[in-house]
């Protein structure tokens, strides 16, 4: 029997293991990467959150720290093991120039339900590095970055540009970014070589409500084009396998708001709501409530509960009864849910050596995967499984 595989889905819409995982990891190396800070109350705010408000902004008076980070992250779900580290180092020039590079490695053992379902399991390594440059010019931060993955069968490229600054005597912070994606599709033991195009524009604005309380609306619209179906996966019709044919373009759009404050007695909550649709027809909605709360002058510890749910994609069915132009099996774009709880907890070691402000970061993750229309043919039970996400944070300010 030949050796075929399962390839993570290319865009990043889905939801499936890898892709909360992949998620997860760009989220800490953005994090690491250095977060803003508002001034007096806002920065004590900033600091109880852990950093949750980092996606929506970064200081645009001010160049991010100077760092370095190491990261671990191991996952395990579905019959999927992933694990690898990541370093991170970030280093100003002058007043006015800071910059960053980053490397990721990811290491997969794939056995999941796709894989031995239809095909033999496999162990491959994806590798991810990235260069940045921040400038700040008068009132704003402009964030330059270019990105580059590769794994056996699949590379992508990327290039970002963003736009922050301060309005309103600091009191608004506006932002505004764009990515242009360039990824190659290939397939093990073919000589496959398919484009597959990106486009994604970012609209940001974080209001701080009062002395305590900030907000911030997220808007993203992702546009996609060329091969992004998997040149793995099968659809069936009757029972009978058939490959998978997606359309060549895709349009997603995103808003996701937040909201913070600072409680008292060290502690903080945040509330946020993520609603995400296409022209695929998936429709789908992602909640969080998270709490963090100092332990002294050396611990910040936090937890959260997350929800998400989707709806089906127009082409999708478990079995169809009749051939469509696009069809597909694809678990990623079935209706399904995922919840569970997090925690995370951070110690400041202080300075060390006499030179770095040392923090240590360990995160912990568990999800539960629910399908309501994908099944595992093996059973004809609707499928379902756990995963467990695990996080190890080194950080060196200097």
């Amino acid at each position: 029997m030949a050796v075929t595989r399962g390839r993570r889905e290319a865009p990043a819409f889905g939801r499936s293991a890898l892709a909360r995982l992949r998620g997860i990891v760009s989220r800490c190396i953005r994090t690491l990467a250095g977060a803003r800070v508002q001034p007096a109350d806002g920065a004590r705010l900033a600091g109880l959150l852990g950093g949750v408000l980092a996606a929506a902004s970064a200081d645009s008076a001010e160049l991010p720290e100077d760092r370095a980070d190491t990261m671990f992250h191991l996952y395990d779900g579905g019959g999927v093991t992933a694990l690898g580290p990541a370093v991170l180092i970030r280093k100003s020039l002058f007043d006015r120039v800071s910059l960053s590079g980053s490397y990721y490695v990811d290491m997969v053992s794939n056995a999941s339900i796709d894989v031995v379902t239809t095909a033999s399991p496999y162990h491959e390594t994806r590798t991810e590095s990235t260069l940045g440059l921040d400038y700040v010019y008068h009132d704003s931060l402009i964030s330059l970055s270019g990105t580059h993955s590769k794994e056996p069968d699949y590379s992508a490229d990327s290039a970002s540009v963003d736009v922050t600054t301060d309005v309103f005597s600091g009191m608004t912070t506006v932002s505004v970014g764009y990515t242009r994606g360039w990824d190659t599709v290939g397939k093990h033991g073919s000589s496959l070589s398919a484009p597959a195009n990106h486009w994604q524009y970012r609209l940001g604005v974080t209001q701080v409500l009062t002395p305590r309380w900030l907000m911030s609306l997220n808007l993203e619209s992702v546009s996609d084009d060329g091969y992004l179906q998997s040149p793995y996966r099968v659809a069936r019709v009757f029972g009978a396998a058939i490959p998978e044919r997606d359309p060549t373009t895709r349009t997603g759009r995103a808003a996701l708001l937040r909201v913070a404050g600072d409680i008292g007695s060290r502690s903080a909550v945040r509330v946020q709501y993520r609603y995400f649709w296409d022209t695929w027809g998936i429709g789908a909605h992602t909640t969080e409530l998270g709490y963090s709360k100092y332990l002294g002058d050396r611990w910040l510890l936090d937890g959260h509960v997350r929800y998400h749910t989707q709806d089906h994609a127009l082409f999708y069915s478990d079995n169809f009864t009749s051939q469509m132009t696009y069809m597909s099996r694809n678990r990623q774009l079935s209706s399904f849910w995922d919840a569970g709880p997090g925690v995370k907890a951070t110690y400041s070691a202080g300075r060390v050596w006499s030179r770095f402000d040392l923090k240590v970061t360990t995160a912990y993750e568990w999800l539960r995967f629910q399908y309501r229309d994908f099944t595992d043919i093996r059973t004809g039970q609707l499928y379902s499984f756990n995963a467990n996400v695990l996080e190890l944070f080194v950080s060196a300010t200097y």
